[in-house]
């Protein structure tokens, strides 16, 4: 095992099964990403440390009592598919769900969580067309502005449900304008991966009066 598989293994307390898996995604993702665009190429030497990591982060604050988890556009599968990799060990009663509207990124995601071994639900859809998902806990990284995410959020989670978002430095920013349309409680975590980046953990999300 190489150093950064060590320290991730280490960092986040899985197995020698889990690491394995890992690889195998680690393996699909550069194959493909030669074809359609699943991760920044300057960012390939880093997969671990950055891609796999940023998602690790966000499992580990999934409430212990989450059924259902649903990964708004999905991509490469961050962080949705590590969180699945992640509780294929740690939390076998989490149902983990990949909404990606583009075809070919929804076409890897299948093929990766296959190869895994992972038993995971990918929609080839949009967020806001998709039926509701009544999920426990809704994730996303990169993907839009705060304020339309939780309106994401809003639509696919159950009452009491978590919203948990990757975040960059505009991070506070974005939180502003949101509570300008929405009333919600967020939890703040500096990233494991980034300082200058966030994980927003946000509950009791309801619209503003």
């Amino acid at each position: 095992m190489r150093s950064e598989q060590n320290q991730f293994a280490s960092q986040y307390d899985v197995s020698r099964e889990t690491i394995e898996r890992l690889y195998v995604y680690e393996d699909l993702l550069k194959k493909w990403t030669t074809k359609i665009n699943l991760v920044a190429k300057s960012t390939v030497s880093q997969i671990w440390s950055r891609h796999f990591a940023d998602s690790a982060q966000v499992f580990n604050e999934i409430p212990d009592s989450s059924k259902k988890l649903c990964d708004f556009g999905s991509g490469g599968g961050f962080p949705g598919l590590v969180i699945a990799a992640l509780a294929q060990e740690k939390m076998p009663e989490l149902r983990v769900s990949l909404v990606e509207s583009d075809v070919r990124k929804a076409s890897f995601l299948v093929t990766a969580s296959r190869e895994m071994g992972l038993r995971v639900d990918v929609h080839a859809d949009r967020v806001e067309s998709l039926q509701s998902q009544a999920a426990d806990v809704v994730t996303a990284r990169a993907l839009a502005p705060l304020a339309d995410l939780l309106s994401l959020a809003e639509m696919h989670l159950q009452n009491n449900g978590t919203a948990m978002f990757l975040k960059g430095e505009r991070h506070q920013e974005e939180l502003d304008i949101a509570s300008t349309i929405w009333d919600f409680k967020v939890n703040k975590q500096k990233s494991t991966t980034n300082d200058a980046s966030a994980l927003l953990i946000i509950t009791n999300l309801r619209r503003a009066a």
